[in-house]
């Protein structure tokens, strides 16, 4: 289980990191941050992850016991179905435990420190350096260009062009600058250059010369507002404490089916192992192989898989609903539990066949 479920946690993480390739390129992110933020986002697929490996070995691990007869020993040593399905369940409950700490604790911190650090890389222009040849934008209206950067971060070769203000553009030349931060943001200081600017309505240029020049960056992303966090970002106990006037009726309902899904979801990994043992351990032998009882768990697991997340959309629009996401997460066990625990199906004899008088 736990080599299936590195292996989908590395394509999983190789497939999301490609999302952030643009952040490298663009916004000058450095390789730790990169890896930083892509490692935020894996307790959130492990959630998903765990259940369809444990699955996926209990599949194999009981069809392997059948194909090399193993399981019929064990049956005539006297062990029963709920007996062979033992160390299954209780990996099950092993990793219903871990998603339980994952989904109600570690993911809710992960989300936010994700939200956050992607939130200040693309509006904290103080944690964005300028890159050499290369216009860099920020926010609407604001380039800048530099042509080589100094060992000490001296800026040479610099040029701004600033739209920020509607029908005044400005376009401004210097020698060199540095990049400074003050108590209200970071600016750029520009030594030794000059400020171009067509006058509105007369369409002449103005050129100013000057020594020294700052270019404030304040309003190149304009004022920023706290950020609102999703439901996924919110502790478990902050999603019991919310009110409908606090975040709208709409959202409301998104946070309480996000408390739900949460209370729920680790449920699936001990449904998703009782679904393969209960389907393969009642199967009986054939020479065949058991590849149609295998078609038929995995049938089952994606079709307990969609349910699910039928019924929590569904639950999104009508809280009404909701006991719905407990029930489809409940099923697969008591299912699982009640075929292993049942007595044998009485199987059906071939008549004798009639023999002539003699």
């Amino acid at each position: 289980m736990l080599f299936v479920s590195i292996a989908l946690t590395c394509v999983l993480w190789l497939t999301q990191s490609l999302r952030f390739v643009e952040m490298i390129v663009n916004k000058g992110l450095s390789i730790g941050a990169f890896l930083k933020l892509t490692m935020l986002l894996m307790p959130g697929f492990l959630v998903v992850i765990i259940p369809i490996s444990l699955f996926a070995v209990v599949l194999f691990t009981y069809n392997k016991l059948i194909a090399d007869r193993e399981l019929v020993v064990l049956r005539a040593a006297g062990l029963s179905h709920m007996a062979l399905a033992r160390p299954a369940i209780i990996l099950g409950l092993a990793t219903t435990a871990l998603g339980y700490l994952l989904s109600c604790w570690l993911i809710p911190v992960t989300v936010r420190s994700f939200h956050e650090m992607q939130w200040t890389i693309r509006n904290d222009i103080s944690n964005v350096l300028l890159q050499e040849g290369v216009f860099n934008k920020f926010g609407d209206g604001l380039t800048i260009y530099v042509r080589s950067r100094t060992p000490e971060g001296e800026l040479l070769g610099l040029l701004v062009h600033d739209k920020r203000t509607p029908n005044r553009a400005v376009t401004l030349m210097a020698e060199k600058g540095a990049l400074v931060y003050t108590e209200t943001g970071p600016r750029v200081l520009m030594i030794n250059g000059n400020r171009q600017e067509v006058t509105p309505g007369t369409g002449k240029l103005s050129l100013l010369y000057f020594d020294s020049y700052t270019v404030d960056f304040a309003t190149a992303t304009g004022a920023k507002t706290e950020r609102f966090r999703d439901a996924r970002e919110r502790s478990t106990m902050e999603l019991f404490d919310i009110n409908e006037g606090e975040v709208g009726t709409s959202e409301y309902r998104r946070f309480k089916v996000e408390l739900h899904s949460r209370l729920t979801s680790p449920i699936y990994n001990l449904g998703f192992p009782l679904i393969a043992a209960c389907i393969l351990l009642t199967a009986g032998f054939d020479r065949r192989g058991q590849s149609g009882q295998v078609l038929s768990a995995i049938g089952l697991m994606v079709a307990v898989q969609a349910i699910a997340l039928g019924v929590s959309n569904v639950a999104t629009g009508n809280l009404a609903l909701v006991p719905a996401i407990y029930i489809a997460a409940v099923i697969p066990v008591g299912f699982g539990l009640w075929v292993l625990a049942r007595p044998p199906w009485p199987r059906r004899r071939a008549p004798a066949m009639a023999t002539d008088p003699v």
